[in-house]
């Protein structure tokens, strides 16, 4: 007798995994990232019940420092959900919340600079060679750069493997955006260790994973036939992704 196959599982919505990213996942996250922004606007001029506080520029500084360290913390997230999640697409959102983490850099150096310090570069300038958590900060800001501007499919291919070698410039620009929220907070501490903490959960993560790879081909470095599809894709996967 013949075995009959199982029927085959119908895709969610009649969508293919590529057209669900690309038509309802990704534009999820993109209104989700831009939550925080319609929250700080609404603050900023009184909407919907929203305040900033009595001194909004600083509460807008605060939180575009905490929203750009969220999107950091949520990029180095996407590799353990995928891998232990087995959910292989889930890289596809990963360059989106990388370039949210920039915006939100951008926009917290922004205020800092236009509605704190009124455009006055002499005394940004100053800030950042004597006040050391904004140097920090600036230096964070700095590598960030570089990184969004080679996010393209096209700087990608050109890069070849030095692309997964400039990007791992995020962990530490994490390390650095946590060593600047801690610097920076003068209150409450124990925020800034939170976030230390998840980060070292997340390079903690990495550290292992490397170090089975790495075990993984010594094992199979006597006799290279045997060296599998799926060894070659984890190795790979590991050049590429932070």
């Amino acid at each position: 007798m013949t075995a009959i196959a199982p029927p085959a599982k119908r895709p969610f919505l009649g969508l293919s995994v590529e057209r669900r990213y690309r038509l309802i996942y990704k534009p999820v996250v993109f209104l989700a990232a831009l939550a925080p922004l319609a929250w700080m606007v609404c603050g900023l001029f009184g909407w919907l019940g929203c305040s900033d506080g009595v001194d909004p520029v600083k509460f807008l500084e605060l939180r575009c420092g905490k929203t750009a360290l969220n999107f950091i913390m949520l990029t180095l997230l996407v590799t353990p959900v995928r891998e232990l999640a087995k959910l292989p697409h889930l890289v596809r959102l990963r360059r989106m919340l990388g370039l949210f983490a920039f915006f939100y850099v951008v926009l917290h150096f922004t205020v800092y600079a236009v509605l704190d310090l009124d455009l006055n570069w002499r005394m940004v300038g100053a800030d950042i060679v004597k006040r050391p958590y904004i140097t920090v900060g600036f230096t964070a800001l700095l590598l960030l750069i570089p990184l969004a501007a080679t996010s393209t499919n096209s700087m990608m291919r050109r890069l070849g493997r030095r692309w997964g070698r400039l990007h791992r410039l995020t962990y530490l620009i994490a390390a650095l955006g946590v060593w600047h929220f801690y610097w920076e907070e003068k209150i409450d501490e124990r925020t800034p260790l939170k976030y230390a903490a998840v980060l070292a959960l997340l390079l903690g993560y990495r550290v292992v994973r490397s170090a089975r790879i790495r075990r993984w081909f010594a094992g199979r470095m006597g006799s290279p036939s045997r060296r599998s599809e799926r060894g070659k894709a984890l190795a790979c996967d590991a050049e590429r992704s932070p």
